[in-house]
């Protein structure tokens, strides 16, 4: 399908972050959008705001009967009204994936994907080429900190993608540049196995277009099973990749540091952003300039006012008494490149963790991780559960992280619970993280700490 001469698009789930990504896309173009959501949210807000009409009850008296596409998302319920009378009706109705893919096959499509770093990387690659002159339109999974968006256009026929793996979307797509950040395991509730993970992300590199390239990130396990015709390899500090970083200094929360591609040195960068994880980002996203022949002073110039994605290390509170982070790590791995991050940039200061496990079957796969990571903190919180699309599973509950944890100095509180803490106790460094409604309590901690 050409989704360059379609009048009429309707979304049903138009309020995820890579839907409304979409129907922006559209939107900007010229298509008539509107939408189902399940309930109102800033980001369906903002949609409207832009003049896509949006509502938020499974009535099919609401539908867009003229509509000559219907996008949905699989975390849409099978028993949803609106897809069944699509369906029933014999419109043309495809996952969000379905038309990533169609735009990756006419676009030079760079796309992004990993266990770990993908959303922030899709910003800080997308963020770069449009601040270096050369345009693209961005796909994200997560807000821009600098425009406030998950999707921006450009006259450019480039688009930057975030892959993503959850009901291997990310298999679909068909980029000129992949990029692959980590191959560890996650939603193992949708493959099964570690190793059918792993195999997914080795399929995905199967699918770059012939004479596109390949930048992995060092040292992945079963990386040698990757046959991509052209492959750049990129490492935080490590000499044996191909693109890697050194002289690298912390500087009043950021980094300044010098970047090796293909044994050429360039000198200068500097991320304004928390976490050594945050560098070895930039590092696979200075790869992708580097490889598309980008002038490097400028792309210097640009990542030097790269402020992040939201929930992203995202400073919420900086001042000499007290550090307040929010991220959405919600995978041990990222739990500990944030505590161990956070502590190394702080580390005059007593780090307090809070953390929202998310999803019950990830809870119980990798519980022995998370609690592992948490034992980095000086003093750990545990949110319940936050299940998104499942059912509870027996025995399964925030408390088998605590129970594996050597730190003692954890609780488990109420959301409630955790504002009356943070209005009594003394906050030096204090992180928020995990990927449900966390976010939702960002504001009124921010007002608490403002308010001391």
């Amino acid at each position: 399908m050409n989704v360059e001469h379609l009048k009429r698009v309707y979304f049903i789930g138009i309020g995820g972050i890579g839907m409304s990504a979409l129907a922006r896309f559209f939107s900007q173009r010229g298509t008539d959008v509107r939408g189902y959501d399940r309930t109102e949210t800033p980001l369906t807000k903002k949609l409207v705001a832009e003049g896509i009409e949006v509502h938020y009850d499974d009535d099919t008296s609401l539908l867009d009967k003229d509509a000559e596409l219907v996008v949905y998302t699989p975390a849409i319920p099978v028993g949803h009204k609106e897809l069944n009378w699509y369906k029933d009706n014999n419109y043309p109705v495809y996952k969000r994936s379905d038309v990533l893919q169609w735009i990756t096959e006419h676009m030079f499509a760079i796309t992004i994907a990993g266990t770990h770093g993908k959303t922030t990387m899709t910003t800080m690659i997308s963020y770069l080429l449009r601040e270096a002159g050369v345009g693209c339109n961005a796909f994200l999974g997560g807000v821009s900190v600098n425009y406030d968006t998950n999707y921006w256009s450009s006259k450019a026929n480039t688009a930057v993608i975030e892959a993503d793996e959850y009901d291997r979307s990310f298999l679909k797509l068909k980029p000129d540049v992949a990029l692959l950040t980590a191959m560890d395991a996650d939603h193992l509730d949708i493959y099964g196995t570690v190793e059918g993970m792993e195999q997914a992300y080795i399929d995905y590199t199967k699918n770059i277009k012939q004479n596109g390239t390949l930048i992995a990130k060092h040292g992945l396990k079963r990386g040698h099973e990757i046959t991509a015709k052209h492959i750049l390899t990129y490492s935080m500090q490590n000499d044996a990749a191909d693109v890697y970083g050194d002289n690298i200094m912390m500087n009043d929360g950021g980094y300044v540091f010098d970047v090796f591609y293909k044994g050429e040195r360039t000198g200068g960068y500097r991320l304004d952003m928390g976490g050594m994880h945050n560098v070895e980002n930039a590092i696979g996203a200075i790869a992708v300039t580097n490889l598309m022949e980008l002038d490097q002073q400028r792309v210097i110039q640009a990542l030097a006012g790269f402020r992040g994605v939201k929930r992203r290390f995202e400073y919420v509170v900086k001042t000499d008494k007290t550090v307040y982070v929010d991220d959405y790590a919600h995978h041990p791995e990222e739990l500990h490149a944030l505590i161990k991050s956070a502590k190394l940039l702080f580390s005059d200061k007593r780090c307090v963790v809070v953390f929202q496990p998310h999803l019950y079957s990830r809870t119980r796969d990798l519980a022995d991780g998370f609690a592992h990571s948490l034992d980095m903190a000086d003093e750990v919180i545990l949110l319940d559960i936050y299940p998104a699309r499942e059912e509870p599973i027996e025995g399964v509950t925030s408390e088998m992280i605590k129970e594996k944890m050597a730190n003692p100095n954890c609780t488990i509180l109420s959301k409630e619970g955790l504002l009356e803490y943070a209005s009594v106790a003394p906050l030096e460094l204090f992180i928020t993280a995990g990927a449900g409604d966390i976010d939702k309590l960002v504001t009124p901690i921010k007002e608490i700490i403002e308010s001391k």
